[in-house]
C-alpha cells in the first residue's frame, strides 16, 4: 500500500516509519532539514527496543502526496485548512485521508476541502525529533481510528506494521479523552519547561490539572460527550500514561521558539465554553500564559 504522510515531524515520522520499516511504499513529506538527512541516510528511529535507520523517501511538495492511496496528515492544527487545499489539487480520487492530529476539528476542515473521505483518529505516542532525520521515540503508539467503511482494512495494515490500532465505536470520545489529556498537561510542561515527572509540587498540580479537566468535561457534555471517569480518575490516568521524560509537544514548540497549538487545545475550551456558557478559567490561565511565552519567545532579544 502507498502511503504518503503530510507534515513529518515526530507524530508522522513515527507512523510513516514504522509502515516502511514493514514493508510499504511511504513517502514523508516535511521541512527541508528532515528530507535532506532522510534522503542521504534513512530515518533514524531510535527506541527503547531498536534503534535502527529505515530506507524511505522524503519530499518537501505536496505533489509528493498525488500517488497515494492513504494520506496521513500530521500538520499542526494551525495548518489543516491550507494543507486540506493544496491537497484538493494533488490527491488521486480514490486516496483515504486520515488525521492523526491534536484536536478535535481537523477532521471536519479536511472535509470541507476536499472529495475524498477523510477518518479522523485519536493518536497516543510520544516522540520527538531529536536532530534532522532522528525520531526519538519515548513510548507508546496506538490509534484509535474512526469508524468507516475504509477503517477495518487500514486497521489490519496498520496492525501488521506493529501499530496497535483499535477502532473507536465514537470517535468523538476518543478525541475529547485525546484533547482533555492535552489540555491537562501540554501547557504546564510548556510553562515550566519540565516533563510531567520532574514538575513538584505534584499535589498542587493534580489539584490544577483536576479543574482543567473538569472544565472540559463540561463543555464536551454540552456538546453531548460524556465519559465514563470523574477528573480526578481522568487526572491519575493522564499521569500513569504519560512516558517518563517526555516533553509535551507545546513544551518542545516553545523550546525551539515556534508557535503551539494551543488556540486548539486549552483555547479551543475556552471558546467552546463560551458558546454554552461554561466559565473555563483554568484552562484560560494555562491558554493565556501559553500565548505570552509565545510572544516573548517571538521578540528578538
Amino acid at each position: 500500500m502507498r502511503f504518503a504522510v503530510l507534515g513529518a515531524g515526530a507524530v508522522g515520522c513515527y507512523y510513516g516509519g514504522m509502515l516502511a520499516r514493514h514493508g510499504h511504499d511511504v513517502v514523508l513529506v516535511g521541512r527541508p532539514v528532515h528530507v535532506e538527512a532522510i534522503n542521504s541516510e534513512g530515518l533514524r528511529i531510535q527506541s527503547r527496543d531498536f534503534d535502527v535507520r529505515v530506507p524511505v523517501r522524503a519530499a518537501t511538495g505536496i505533489e509528493a502526496a498525488a500517488c497515494a492511496d492513504v494520506v496521513l496528515v500530521c500538520v499542526k492544527s494551525t495548518d489543516t485548512a491550507p494543507a486540506a487545499r493544496l491537497l484538493g489539487q494533488v490527491l488521486a480520487p480514490r486516496a483515504l485521508v486520515v488525521s492523526l492530529q491534536n484536536g478535535v476539528d481537523n477532521a471536519a476542515l479536511l472535509r470541507d476541502a476536499l472529495a475524498q473521505p477523510v477518518l479522523s483518529a485519536a493518536v497516543y505516542v510520544a516522540c520527538e525529533m531529536a536532530g534532522a532525520g532522528h525520531l526519538l521515540h519515548h513510548g507508546r503508539g496506538e490509534l484509535a481510528l474512526e469508524a468507516s467503511p475504509h477503517s477495518e482494512a487500514l486497521a489490519s495494515v496498520l496492525r501488521d506494521a506493529r501499530i496497535p490500532t483499535g477502532i473507536a465505536a465514537d470517535v468523538r470520545v476518543a478525541l475529547w479523552q485525546k484533547l482533555i489529556l492535552n489540555c491537562a498537561y501540554n501547557a504546564v510542561s510548556a510553562i515550566v519547561q519540565l516533563p510531567l515527572g520532574a514538575i513538584s509540587p505534584r499535589e498542587a498540580l493534580r489539584e490544577t490539572m483536576r479543574d482543567v479537566v473538569a472544565e472540559c468535561v463540561a463543555v464536551a457534555a454540552a456538546e453531548g460527550v460524556y465519559f465514563d471517569e470523574d477528573a480526578a480518575r481522568m487526572v491519575e490516568r493522564i499521569e500513569a500514561t504519560i512516558p517518563p521524560g517526555q516533553y509535551s509537544s507545546t513544551a518542545q514548540d516553545l523550546a525551539r521558539g515556534k508557535p503551539s497549538e494551543i488556540d486548539f487545545l486549552n483555547g479551543a475550551i475556552v471558546r467552546r465554553g463560551m458558546i454554552a456558557g461554561i466559565a473555563t478559567p483554568a484552562n484560560r490561565t494555562l491558554h493565556t500564559l501559553v500565548k505570552v511565552l509565545e510572544q516573548k519567545l517571538a521578540v528578538p532579544a
